[in-house]
């Protein structure tokens, strides 16, 4: 969250993702060694708490530093112009940041912003307070800022800035289980990524693809995601997700669930997709299943435990818990041994919508026409 060169990660997000992996219970003791390395590393170039002697040590260098820094801010307000003003404000703001206040910051960050006129500065200040939210996981905050972020470019801003903010809520909506959203927001933004300060590009790219294919239809996939030039140039680079996008749209289903299995590591030990791990898993699979089903109208249980390269009792469990929950239509026949799909009919449930609707209508319009001849 300190001051970008346009292509580096910001190190509070970093030291947030770092200190999420110490705590998770897969990660390897040897490799928890090595980050408590970087997160100390961290910690002491960033003046964060440690033992009681080196707080003690730090916390009059933070004193020290928001000393210089207001003596700035008051040699600015009485010698210099307005927007030297507000840049001295920004770095006091900026140094909380790094230090981690977060009340202090998003306090100095308003100060700043009553001395910031321009709507693309104003911006630029509402992404430092997205990535307050993102450190904290402070889905409130991190909301509220989407919104008033909005509101300014409803007043105008520059088309960079409001690519910027889609990838900034697309994260958002993929931390709070919005994968369609989320989907939409990455795609939309594949060719014009510049927020790096959030992650690098091919992290990008794996939410994008995660996100894509529990969202898209299969014709969309194919055209927005396993066609895109962008997305080409980077997947390979990916361990398994290529073979994950590739055998789901080639109907490769053994190839599939392999290249599937070897994601799930890297799906745990992702700090936003970890607390949707479980559901994102369900849902992918009710999309492989959904679409090996939709190419029969019977089949046996045993063809399809083939086909995905598992036992027939893994199959007969697994579908009968989507059946039972309404993901998947379609029902078991145990004797003979036989799936058989009832797909709703989509004419029928058209026709029934429209009678709603227009049952609704009716009622709207009778109780306007008392109210007209009252």
């Amino acid at each position: 969250m300190d001051t970008q060169d346009g292509t580096q990660q910001s190190q509070q997000l970093i030291l947030a993702h770092n200190v999420f992996l110490l705590k998770h219970p897969d990660v390897s003791d040897i490799e928890k060694v090595r980050l408590s390395d970087e997160v100390l590393n961290s910690v002491q170039s960033n003046v964060l708490e440690l033992d009681q002697s080196l707080l003690e040590s730090m916390r009059a260098k933070n004193e020290e530093e928001i000393k210089k820094l207001d003596e700035k801010i008051a040699d600015a307000e009485e010698n210099l112009g307005e927007s030297e003003v507000r840049e001295a404000h920004l770095a006091k703001s900026l140094y909380y940041i790094r230090i981690g206040e977060k009340e202090k910051a998003l306090e100095q960050l308003k100060v700043t912003e009553s001395k910031t006129v321009a709507v693309g500065q104003k911006m630029d200040l509402v992404f430092y307070t997205l990535q307050i939210g993102l450190f904290y996981m402070d889905f409130d905050l991190i909301s509220k800022s989407i919104d008033k972020a909005k509101n300014l470019f409803e007043g105008g801003g520059d088309w960079e800035r409001k690519n910027r903010l889609k990838v900034y809520e697309g994260l958002y909506c993929m931390s709070t289980r919005n994968f369609k959203k989320a989907a939409n927001l990455f795609l939309d933004s594949i060719s014009t990524f510049t927020t790096y300060e959030l992650f690098p590009y091919d992290t990008f790219i794996f939410y994008t693809v995660l996100t894509s294919i529990i969202s898209l239809d299969r014709v969309s996939l194919k055209q927005k995601v396993a066609d895109a030039p962008e997305i080409l140039t980077v997947i390979g680079k990916i361990p398994h997700l290529s073979e994950f996008l590739n055998s789901l749209y080639d109907c490769q289903y053994k190839s599939f669930f392999l290249a599937f299995a070897g994601l799930t590591e890297q799906i745990k030990l992702d700090r936003y997709l970890h607390p949707h791990f479980r559901f994102y898993m369900r849902e992918v699979r009710t999309v492989v299943y959904s679409q090996f089903l939709e190419s029969y109208k019977s089949v046996t249980i045993e063809a399809m435990a083939k086909a995905f390269g598992v036992t027939v009792e893994f199959i007969d469990m697994e579908l009968s818990r989507f059946i039972a929950a309404g993901k998947l239509h379609c029902k078991i026949d145990k004797v003979a041994g036989v799936l058989e799909t009832n797909r709703p009919d989509a004419k029928n449930a058209l026709y029934q919508a429209t009678i709603k609707q227009g049952d609704f209508l009716l009622n709207r319009i009778q109780k306007l026409s008392r109210v007209i001849d009252l």
